[in-house]
């Protein structure tokens, strides 16, 4: 079914608020986790090094294993947004649906893989040291939450899909909050609660996390058609699931093609020297604050134009794709702008080491000339996952990696090129991947992808 959908009248009037509409929200829910580990971070420095350590390994292990799932977010927003805007609500709700039998069900084969390995990993990381031993303690009540974390990612997807971007926020913020308040109280012992240590951390973030998956599980039931049984609306449906399956193995491709890209270049800078490591250390901590306001507009992206060509309305997803690209770059300038004025002043801000500073330099202006381009990339990003062309996407960033960044990350390292090498290979992957997105933009078989998985699920579910 298609047809006019009137929670997206005529695009052109309206699209800036609809843009923002979608993005503030979306960038609420991405920066709260960053500014909660911030909190959870100085709470457990203070009870010493060694448990600070043993967070921050655990914390990576369980970073590690959510971040190669995001398809159950990116994913599912764009197949309910397809839905959504062909005015099929219902569909919508299937494939929220099928999203969370996912995610509880391989949230809880991960919780098994965790517990059973979880110490060896933490002991590979750590050198089997004390800080393996208290970093173990931590992921192993840190893991029952995963299946939660999976489910609140799929719960962003079909609330986003259906341009509900706001409830994500609440049911973020509210577990988020009950965290921190916890984080203290359980690790040091306040109002009277026992002293926890480290563990306290885990549990507070496994009470937040209980918190804010349950919020979106009651969400979906309650979102059910009216009349529609509880068991019947809750029923796995295969040809959906396995549709998403398909999709989600192309974003996992992706996502591998960054994380290889990212721990080679910390590898070579390891190597390269302490003052390498912390001067790409900031650099990169500065490119993941710049990637927080980019995505948010990339998902504002994928949520609308998942919703037009659901609609077949080609045209409108044009205009969006130039609106929130224009938007995406001039946000990128801008922040570009601030770097290279605070050039001289922000890095004292990160250390005052002054091997550390001199060695900032060479990524500093790296960044700054890069994240003009990544304004683009992640616009068009957005774009094209809303289109359903994940395949795409996967292709080209796995190519960029292989062809652009990695035969210069360890040339870098063989003749000993050292930051500059390094950032190179990273300028490199970040413009071959904005001219494929451009290229792919500029032509119409992105507005023509029809996932054949769509009509199946949609067959068997009618």
């Amino acid at each position: 079914m298609t047809g006019p959908v009137p929670e997206l009248p005529g695009v052109p009037a309206r699209l800036g608020r609809r843009i923002l509409g979608q993005a503030l929200p979306a960038l609420g829910v991405l920066a709260a986790e960053p500014i909660y580990l911030l909190w959870d971070t100085a709470v457990v420095g203070r009870l010493g090094p060694l448990e600070l350590a043993g967070l921050a390994v655990g914390a990576l292990v369980l970073a590690t294993v959510s971040t190669q799932l995001t398809f159950l977010s990116y994913g599912t927003t764009a197949r309910s947004a397809r839905s959504f805007g062909a005015g099929d609500p219902a569909g919508a709700l299937r494939e929220g649906v099928a999203a969370t039998w996912i995610a509880l069900g391989v949230g809880a084969a991960i919780l098994v893989v965790v517990q059973a390995l979880g110490g060896p990993v933490v002991r590979a990381i750590a050198g089997g040291s004390d800080i393996a031993a208290a970093a173990q303690g931590w992921i192993r009540v840190a893991a029952w939450g995963i299946p939660l974390i999976l489910v609140a990612m799929a719960g962003n997807g079909w609330l986003r899909g259906l341009q509900r971007p706001r409830p994500p926020v609440a049911f973020v913020v509210a577990g988020l909050g009950l965290s921190a308040v916890l984080c203290p109280v359980l690790t040091h012992g306040l109002l009277g609660a026992p002293a926890l240590g480290l563990p306290g951390s885990a549990w507070a973030n496994l009470a937040g996390q209980c918190v804010t998956g349950t919020a979106f599980l009651v969400t979906l039931v309650r979102s059910r058609p009216s009349g529609t049984p509880i068991r019947l609306f809750l029923a796995p449906r295969r040809a959906v699931m396995l549709a998403q399956l398909r999709l989600g193995r192309d974003l996992i491709v992706r996502s591998l093609s960054f994380q290889v890209c990212f721990v080679s270049a910390g590898a070579v800078a390891a190597r390269v020297g302490a003052d390498a490591v912390g001067a790409h250390q900031i650099a990169m901590q500065l490119w993941n604050f710049v990637s927080l306001l980019l995505d948010s507009l990339a998902i504002a992206a994928q949520t609308l134009v998942g919703a037009v060509l659901g609609a077949g309305r080609l045209d409108d997803a044009r205009r969006i794709a130039v609106r929130v690209t224009a938007w995406s770059a001039a946000a990128a300038f801008v922040v570009a702008v601030a770097l290279a004025a605070t050039s001289g002043v922000l890095p004292h801000a990160f250390t005052d080491a002054g091997g550390v500073l001199r060695a900032v330099v060479v990524p500093w202006w790296f960044l700054v000339a890069m994240i003009p381009v990544a304004g683009v990339v992640f616009a068009l990003d957005g774009v094209l996952l809303g289109a359903a062309d994940a395949s795409y996407l996967r292709t080209t960033t796995l190519a960029a990696a292989l062809i652009g960044f990695l035969p210069l990350i360890w040339l870098s390292y063989g003749f000993g090129w050292g930051l500059a090498g390094i950032w190179s290979g990273l300028a490199v992957f970040v413009v071959l991947r904005c001219v494929a997105v451009v290229w792919r933009v500029r032509g119409r078989e992105w507005l023509r992808q029809t996932d054949e998985s769509d009509r199946v699920a949609t067959d068997t579910a009618q």
